[in-house]
């Protein structure tokens, strides 16, 4: 699972007002090279909640991310091939996500995180 991924989904069970960010239980990581495109990453940019992605990051073990950014650090092409290298290359195969409100655990198996909701929490 990408970290691009992981900034998109939320804890959806019921009565959790607080679901975002997931943190990042990791038992395997791996680095997947993907072919760089700057527009995708500039597009990318403005989606993306910033500091979720730099704490998921620095728990991947990646640590190259500013703390704080703005739109003008779109045109280095350093800061762009970090942000893609953090974005689209660390890959999360096995561990888990978890819910910053509730503590549930939703497992990460081959990459895939399994979000399904017991019928008890839907």
């Amino acid at each position: 699972m990408r970290l691009l991924t992981h900034n998109m989904l939320s804890c959806n069970i019921k009565g959790v007002t607080n679901g975002f960010p997931l943190g990042l239980e990791i038992t395997k990581r791996e680095i997947k090279e993907v072919e760089f495109n700057s527009d995708f990453v500039r597009n990318m940019f403005a989606k993306i909640e910033w500091k979720a992605l730099v704490n998921a990051a620095k728990s991947m073990g990646y640590e190259e991310l500013p703390e704080e950014v703005d739109s003008s650090m779109l045109e280095s092409d350093e800061f762009l091939k970090r942000f893609h290298h953090a974005l689209l290359e660390l890959h999360l195969e096995e561990g888990a996500l978890v819910c910053p409100e509730t503590g549930r655990k939703f497992p990460v198996v081959k990459g895939i995180p399994n979000m399904l909701l017991n019928e008890d929490e839907v």
